[in-house]
């Protein structure tokens, strides 16, 4: 019996990692107007001074934009100076490529109750939404939802696990 769940256990994780990998984007072959399939390409913006793909700014380690999960003290959706700035760079992004939408993904620790933890996620994420906005994007773009508890990244009962799980995870559609 375990090694069924052992296996089916795997299988899962290694369908879940595929479905995470993206796929390279495809250098632009200079002769066609717009994307590299000849195609406009509505998501060329200007983020840092020249126009760049949505897909290759999202995906770049070096862009402000790699850093897409914000974390939270103790009972609290204040968002700290320092994740205000990548937010302004997420604010900026969006602003600039309109057609793209980012899910909001609330989260806490497992303190508390559910009831109690599911509002605090969404009151962290819609936070999260607030101050893009504030920054010029369209509220359409943003979908704060809450999870409260049920979806951990560490595992422990310890002050280093729910710190981690104090966050709101930026998740760009179709990215």
């Amino acid at each position: 019996m375990k090694r069924i769940y052992r296996t089916l256990f795997l299988l899962a994780l290694v369908g879940l990692l595929s479905a995470c990998a993206s796929p390279k984007p495809q250098p632009d072959e200079g002769g066609a107007a717009g994307g590299p399939t000849g195609q406009p390409d509505d998501r060329r913006g200007v983020i840092d001074g020249g126009p760049q793909d949505a897909r290759s700014l999202l995906n770049d380690p070096q862009s402000p934009l790699a850093q897409r999960v914000i974390y939270f003290d103790f009972d609290s959706a204040e968002i700290s100076a320092e994740d205000r700035a990548v937010l302004a760079a997420h604010a900026e992004f969006l602003a600039a490529h309109p057609d793209v939408s980012v899910v909001l993904e609330g989260h806490a620790d497992e303190r508390g109750t559910r009831e109690y933890n599911m509002a605090l996620g969404e009151r962290r994420a819609k936070a999260v939404l607030q101050l893009l906005v504030l920054q010029g994007v369209s509220p359409s773009q943003g979908q704060p939802i809450s999870f409260g508890e049920e979806r951990p990244v560490a595992l422990g009962h310890d002050e280093a696990s729910w710190r981690v799980n104090r966050r709101v995870e930026l998740l760009y559609s179709g990215y």
